[in-house]
């Protein structure tokens, strides 16, 4: 059976990726210290926390799975750190009352994976920044990393124009929906004059392995 190679750019994407992760983890993080990790999924990073020789992790993930998955990392890989696990929705759930023995107890809270997923309602982004605040210690941190909207605006407007420039003939429900690279595809519902703070949510389709910008 043949393997297709990962094109060049998604590894590019995914060194930077985990380049970013691992440089935001060594300014913020110092040993002993207890981090919460917000989606942490499979429990991808748990070497790097190691490696900052943090006390305590509290992983918080909505699939059971990707709870389930973390687990079996820490546990298996026999980490030097004090794990905990727990199932909940950060966008959607209320800490303050599920996680009240969690309170107010993480030097860092990070959310490496899905944090532009919390910004999709305001109602979703109030909730997030009000779980983070509950988990915090007082002058505590908030890591994040997310695509740059700003950037997928911009190079959608240019497909647009650059569709009008080919055809001026074009009818104006024919403008293109979509951005595309080697490594992803962002298709927009609908054609806007300009971004709103909420409601303008694209969606995003990965093409085979590795990060994106």
């Amino acid at each position: 059976m043949s393997v297709l190679p990962i094109p060049r750019s998604e590894l590019t994407h995914h060194r930077l990726y985990e380049f970013a992760k691992t440089a935001l983890i060594k300014i913020y993080s110092h040993p002993y210290v207890t981090v919460c990790d917000l989606y942490c999924g499979a429990g991808v990073d748990v070497d790097k926390w190691e490696t900052a020789l943090i006390a305590n992790y509290i992983g918080i993930d909505v699939a059971t799975s990707g709870i389930g998955e973390a687990r079996d990392t820490w546990e298996n890989q026999r980490k030097n750190f004090i794990a905990e696990f727990f199932e909940a929705d950060p966008c959607a759930e209320n800490f303050e009352t599920q996680m009240q023995e969690k309170a107010n107890q993480a030097d860092l809270v990070c959310c490496f994976q899905h944090l532009q997923m919390c910004f999709e309602t305001e109602e979703r982004a109030r909730r997030l920044l009000q779980n983070v605040s509950s988990l915090l210690k007082p002058g505590g941190y908030f890591l994040g990393i997310t695509p740059d909207s700003s950037t997928i605006w911009a190079k959608y407007q240019k497909n647009v124009e650059a569709y009008h420039n080919r055809s001026s003939s074009m009818k104006p429900n024919l403008v293109p929906n979509c951005i595309r690279s080697e490594s992803y595809v962002i298709t927009f519902e609908v054609e806007e004059e300009k971004n709103p703070v909420f409601g303008s949510f694209p969606k995003l389709d990965q093409v085979g392995q590795g990060g994106w910008s």
